[in-house]
């Protein structure tokens, strides 16, 4: 099969993803079933808990992967229009998110998706070669149609983050309680200077795990302390991290 190295997407990338109020996060579902990242309610069980959850189980498209054996192709580049926005940060219990005003975006293959928020993984969900990073965040962006991107940014430990700590200072302690951020944030400071990336068909990584999202994972590392994410993770009192999920017959491409 031919492949056009500048645009090509995978068949079924842009599926329409119902649970649009999910938007890749880990958020609990609509039906309201509880589930975590231990026990009887962690992530090998997810597929049970709830007839909405069955992709956990299922589905042969799912995220977090571990990213090896990439395709070398010539990737249009992201096209990002972010700047300073208001914010508000959430503990909705299994991650701290922060929502933002509209008014970024980014343009891929030809489509616009609108950043609606980002949250925060620790340890890595998605993992490279086999290695796990200190911390993950996953920027989340959807398209007028509903259809999901998004970008994965790794942090290696080393010095503190100032962008990290500005929001750790801020972020609620209690599961469900939210606030305004005292000051804009610009999304820009959570991406690496270079923007080369891995790109490849998955699904949200929490429960329902619906597929048809479109992931974009930086190439390149940020810092963050050993205290910023053990704070975090603290926090969350554990790891938040789903494990990684057969590729199948997935291309993943840089």
């Amino acid at each position: 099969m031919k492949i056009d190295r500048l645009s090509w997407v995978p068949a079924g990338l842009f599926v329409m993803v119902m649970v649009f109020g999910v938007a890749a996060t880990a958020n609990a579902s609509s039906s309201g079933a509880h589930w975590g990242y231990t026990g009887d309610v962690g992530p090998a069980h997810w597929g049970a808990l709830d007839p909405t959850f069955e992709m956990c189980a299922k589905g042969k498209n799912q995220a977090p992967i571990d990213i090896t054996g990439a395709m070398d192709t010539e990737l249009a580049p992201i096209q990002f229009a972010y700047g300073p926005s208001e914010a508000e940060i959430l503990n909705n219990g299994h991650t701290v998110q922060v929502n933002l005003a509209a008014g970024n975006q980014i343009m891929l293959n030809g489509r616009t998706f609108h950043l609606k928020q980002f949250h925060f993984h620790t340890p890595s969900e998605n993992t490279v070669n086999g290695k796990f990073f200190a911390m993950e965040a996953h920027l989340v962006h959807a398209d007028a149609d509903g259809n999901l991107a998004v970008i994965g940014v790794m942090f290696n430990k080393g010095d503190a983050n100032p962008v990290i700590a500005s929001l750790w200072a801020q972020m609620p302690k209690k599961a469900g309680a939210h606030k305004k951020l005292e000051a804009t944030v610009d999304p820009m400071t959570l991406l690496p200077a270079a923007k080369d990336h891995y790109r490849f068909n998955g699904s949200l990584t929490t429960p329902p795990c619906s597929e048809g999202v479109f992931w974009l994972v930086m190439k390149n590392a940020l810092p963050v302390s050993s205290a910023q994410a053990d704070a975090f993770t603290a926090l969350m009192h554990g790891p938040n991290n789903r494990p990684v999920q057969p590729i199948n017959a997935r291309p993943i491409l840089e």
